[in-house]
């Protein structure tokens, strides 16, 4: 049976005025995964300050740049050869709240516990963006929000302390998305790719 409240759709859709997108799975041992969208990242806040007033735990926030969905396959039904009339140019897609889904926005998941049962908020934001600090309401931000302002090119407002955390001033920020894109590195596929680097550097200096 889920330990979450059974009135907890409804109170955070009260706490997030521009709208939300709920749903939740229970499990055959009764543990509850639950999902919130925020169509609107300004309301973070006050959906944040609920779950603390509901004695929620942060457990982790993740960023990541989710890659433009794939195209479906149109049906042929043209003759080879046979030159399609003008199309339209398509729409960027683009989250329930209006953010494009264009390779350079971002999805901030909130991971929270509630008495053992999972809440995640998913924030929205355009690359360049910004989103407010939950470091006032949940200290353990801190820590998480100064990681992804240096990696990424998220401005997190009203933070406490929004020193680096871990790269020196003299390096440009946003490095995930310059250097190494955040695909590449959690698959490991960055090994490979910088040692053929490697090689042809030094296939290139003989």
């Amino acid at each position: 049976m889920s330990r979450l409240p059974q009135d907890l759709e409804a109170r955070l859709t009260a706490a997030a005025p521009a709208g939300v997108e709920y749903s939740a799975e229970t499990d055959s041992h009764g543990v509850t995964v639950a999902w919130l969208g925020l169509a609107a990242a300004a309301d973070l806040k006050p959906v944040a300050a609920l779950l603390h007033e509901m004695g929620a735990r942060l457990s982790m926030i993740t960023c990541a740049q989710p890659s433009v969905p794939e195209e479906e396959d149109e049906d042929e039904d043209e003759e080879d050869g046979e030159e399609k009339a003008a199309a339209e140019p398509k729409e960027t897609p683009k989250t329930f709240g209006g953010t494009p889904f264009d390779g350079t926005s971002y999805e901030i998941d909130y991971h929270f516990d509630i008495e053992g049962d999972a809440l995640t908020v998913i924030a929205y934001v355009p690359q360049g963006g910004d989103i407010p600090s939950l470091t006032p309401i949940f200290r353990n931000a801190d820590w998480h929000e100064r990681e992804m302002m240096e990696l990424y090119s998220v401005k997190v407002t009203d933070h406490p302390d929004p020193r680096r955390l871990f790269l020196d001033a003299s390096v440009d920020g946003a490095v995930l998305e310059r250097l190494i894109p955040f695909s590449t590195l959690v698959n490991a596929a960055s090994t490979k790719g910088l040692w053929e680097r490697l090689l042809a550097g030094k296939k290139g200096a003989a």
